[in-house]
C-alpha cells in the first residue's frame, strides 16, 4: 500500500500559484515592494519559491486582477498602491498593551482553526519551509539577532498551509505587527529576562510545529490556542506593571 497520504502529496501548480500569490502581496502591503517599484523576475521568482514559470506567471495574473501589480511586456511588473478596499492593520493603531490584547482576541480563534487545518493539509515543502524558521529563530535567540521576522513568518506560512488563501491574506493584512514585541519590549513582557522569555515562545512554536507534522488537527489546534492564549495572559501581567 502507497505510505503517500494526500497531505504528503506535491502541493497543485493552483495552490502553487495561490502561495505565492499571498507572498508578493504580503510584501506589497507590508511596504517591503514599495508602489511603482519592480518585482522580482521570473526567473528570481521561479528559484526563491521552487516553482516553474507557469506558475509564476498564473500568480502575476492574479495579482493584476487585485489590483496589486501590473505587467509591461519585456520590461516586467511593478506594484501598485493597495487598493482602498484591504483588510490591513496599521502599525500605528497598535500602541498599548490593550490594543495588542485585542488583536490577540481575534488572532486566537483564526489561527487555532487555521492550525488545524494546516494539520490536514500541508505539503512536504511547507512544513520544510516551518522547520526553517523555527531554526532561524533559535539562532536569533543565541545570536541576539532579529526574532520577529522568523516568528510572524513561521504564522504566515500555517495560514498558507491551510489551502485556503483567505487566511493567507488575513495574515497578510495583519502583517508583523501582530508580533507583540514590535509594539512592546520584550523585557516589559518577560521582565526577568528576553532571552528565556523567546526560548519559551519557541517551545510554544515547536509544539504547533510538532502537531502540524504528525497531522494532528486537535492537536495543533490546541498548541496553537494555548500558545496565544499564554501571550495574552503575559501581557495581562504587562499591563499590570
Amino acid at each position: 500500500m502507497s505510505s503517500n497520504t494526500p497531505a504528503e502529496a506535491a502541493p497543485r501548480p493552483r495552490n502553487l500559484a495561490w502561495s505565492l500569490v499571498a507572498s508578493l502581496a504580503q510584501r506589497i502591503r507590508c511596504g517591503d515592494i514599495l508602489p511603482g517599484h519592480k518585482l522580482p523576475s521570473e526567473s528570481a521568482l521561479m528559484q526563491e519559491f521552487g516553482v516553474s514559470r507557469t506558475v509564476v506567471r498564473e500568480a502575476l495574473s492574479r495579482l493584476q486582477a487585485a489590483g496589486l501589480a501590473e505587467t509591461h511586456h519585456g520590461v516586467g511588473s511593478y506594484a501598485l498602491q493597495s487598493p482602498h478596499g484591504d483588510f490591513r492593520i496599521d502599525p500605528a493603531d497598535i500602541a498599548t498593551v490593550r490594543d495588542v490584547m485585542v488583536l490577540l482576541e481575534l488572532r486566537i480563534p483564526v489561527e487555532s482553526e487555521a492550525a488545524g487545518l494546516a494539520a490536514l493539509r500541508r505539503s512536504v515543502q511547507q512544513l520544510q519551509a516551518m522547520r526553517r524558521e523555527l531554526d532561524r529563530f533559535a539562532v536569533a535567540i543565541d545570536e541576539g539577532g532579529d526574532t520577529v521576522t522568523p516568528d510572524y513568518q513561521f504564522h504566515f506560512l500555517i495560514s498558507q498551509a491551510t489551502g485556503n488563501r483567505y487566511f493567507a491574506e488575513l495574515m497578510a493584512g495583519l502583517g508583523a505587527a501582530i508580533i507583540p514585541r514590535t509594539r512592546i519590549s520584550a523585557q516589559r513582557i518577560q521582565p526577568q529576562a528576553s532571552q528565556p522569555y523567546l526560548a519559551r515562545l519557541l517551545v510554544e512554536h515547536e509544539m504547533i510545529y510538532d502537531a502540524i507534522e504528525r497531522q494532528d488537527a486537535d492537536g495543533a489546534r490546541a498548541a496553537m490556542r494555548s500558545h496565544l492564549g499564554n501571550s495574552t495572559e503575559r501581557l495581562r501581567r504587562a499591563q499590570s506593571l
